[in-house]
């Protein structure tokens, strides 16, 4: 699994709520005045071998973007925080047991369309 240090996961968090992706590394660094414009460089690189961020460049400007979305990282947690236990159907319950009316009801719409069932009218 692929996973986020500190400060790996606020320069994703800048890229992931970007209004106009791609942004170039000088937008990114502006975002984040507590660190120096190289050590953002250093982390988007290694984001970008880490297949968390897409670079391109036009000229001498390199421009990120998120590879994928925050949602798709956050499900990866998940399905590995399930994977850590020998007894997924109690994870599962547990989670299922935690979740508010609207949370529930978005997993059974999630759960029909990934079975290709769909039970509405």
């Amino acid at each position: 699994m692929r996973r986020l240090g500190d400060l790996e996961r606020r320069v994703m968090d800048v890229l992931w709520e970007a209004e106009a992706p791609p942004m170039s590394g000088r937008d990114v660094s502006d975002s984040l005045p507590d660190r120096a414009y190289t050590t953002v460089l250093t982390v988007l690189e290694r984001l970008r071998h880490k297949d968390f961020v897409r670079r391109t460049t036009q000229g001498r400007v390199h421009y990120f973007e998120a590879a994928d979305s925050r949602d798709a990282y956050v499900a990866e947690l998940m399905i590995e925080a399930m994977g850590a236990s020998a007894n997924r159907r109690a994870v599962l319950a547990r989670f299922a047991a935690s979740v508010s009316p609207a949370e529930a009801q978005a997993l059974r719409d999630a759960l029909q369309l990934g079975s290709g069932e769909d039970h509405r009218s």
